[in-house]
């Protein structure tokens, strides 16, 4: 099976979710929350940074349990509703 390339909207929507993630990490060591998590801190400072702009769902979702946000928020930020433009510049 070949994966389709990403479109621009969908290489946004996951710097969106980079950055949300990063903010509700907070102060947090980023090793700390990737081990909390179940994956590499490489992988969360990939899925940061935007360099993984299309993370498993499966890793959202653990994700959102270490950080304390409910998956509804991250599919939010996904869809580009709830983060000022500032945030994400």
């Amino acid at each position: 099976m070949v994966r389709q390339p990403l479109t621009p909207e969908q290489i946004e929507a996951g710097r969106r979710l980079g950055v949300r993630l990063r903010l509700a990490r907070a102060g947090r060591d980023l090793a700390e929350v990737a081990h909390a998590a179940g994956i590499s801190p490489e992988t969360l400072r990939k899925i940061e940074t935007g360099r993984l702009p299309s993370p498993g769902f499966g890793t959202i979702v653990c994700l959102g349990e270490a950080l304390g946000v409910p998956v509804q928020e991250l599919a939010a930020t996904w869809r580009g509703g709830d983060l000022p433009l500032e945030a994400v510049s």
